[in-house]
């Protein structure tokens, strides 16, 4: 299959390129920095450097390639995101997912591209109430706290405009948190370095619960998604739901670090904002049963606490 895979560069673009090419599919991986162009060549793929933004050139290298399938894992996501400046921190994320996702649907009809998967998010944007954990087909966050309603209308932008389109199949992937090479959680990542000097606190009771996936899960599931997937939206996670209260004292363990301290939330919302407290008490958990089921898939790493350890 010819695939279009765009933000090549990135952390899941350099995993999932070479599975690709494992099986046996061309792959043309978009970007806009013509420095990385030895490295995603050298990854498999044959390098495609281009502005999303830029519609027409985005139309003209669809015209040339004539993708059967496009991959969109566009962010622009900082390594080291400031929980105080969240908005300016996914600003620039926020129109890949809104003005960028519409210019390569638009482009993906255009030259008949059969399917278009679509990275969204699975982290938080569910609604912070009822069940523990979530499937596809319960709603997001209706009142988001205010530092985080850009970042999710971009997210239900993006994941309206990839599956209104009757003209291609559209997928929308939400993923959990990642950790592994390339990723904040990693031997060099910037979250692993702030749980070494303890610049990661417990905020309440730490009760909020995140699904995270490993990078190399998440690329496998996406292969999977590719010739499996129905049109519709899949929560691409791990299997074991990770307490704040539990993650972040054992990320600490894995590297070696101090004990976490503890923060308590009328603190943490006048120094960050009410989106800390959210995140750290609030958020629930997510189910990968639809995935696992549909997609024939399961997680080499089905735990956070076996990835963090092998990994850290």
């Amino acid at each position: 299959m010819r695939i279009l895979l765009a933000g090549a560069s990135g952390a899941i673009g350099r995993t999932l390129i070479p599975l690709l090419v494992e099986q046996q599919h061309e792959v043309f991986g978009l970007f806009r920095n013509p420095a990385h162009s030895d490295l995603v060549r050298s990854l498999g793929a044959t390098p495609v450097i281009a502005d999303v933004f830029d519609g027409q050139a985005i139309h003209a290298r669809f015209d040339e390639i004539r993708p059967q399938a496009v991959i969109h894992q566009l962010t622009a996501i900082p390594q080291r995101i400031d929980l105080r400046h969240m908005q300016r921190d996914f600003e620039l994320t926020n129109r890949l997912r809104t003005e960028g996702t519409r210019n390569l649907a638009s482009a993906a009809v255009r030259v008949g591209v059969e399917r278009f998967l679509a990275q969204s998010f699975a982290g938080w944007p569910y609604a912070r109430r009822g069940i523990t954990l979530k499937t596809e087909e319960d709603d997001l966050d209706p009142t988001p706290p205010p530092q985080m309603k850009a970042m999710l209308d971009a997210i239900e932008m993006l994941e309206h405009t990839v599956l209104r389109e009757k003209g291609f199949t559209g997928v929308v992937l939400r993923y959990g948190p990642f950790y592994g090479p390339h990723s904040s959680i990693a031997k060099d990542g910037t979250t692993t370095e702030d749980v070494r000097h303890r610049k990661i606190p417990i905020v309440g009771q730490g009760t909020g619960v995140f699904s995270f996936i490993h990078l190399y899960d998440a690329a496998t599931a996406t292969v999977a998604a590719l010739t499996q997937a129905q049109h519709g939206i899949y929560n691409i996670v791990d299997d074991d739901p990770a307490p704040v209260m539990e993650w972040i004292p054992w990320l600490a363990q894995c590297v070696g670090a101090p004990p976490p301290r503890h923060v308590p939330n009328w603190l943490a919302k006048l120094l960050i904002g009410e989106h800390a407290v959210a995140m750290m008490n609030d958020i629930r958990g997510v189910s990968n049963a639809k995935a696992k089921g549909e997609l024939n898939w399961s997680p080499k790493w089905t735990s956070w606490r076996q990835g963090f350890r092998d990994g850290l």
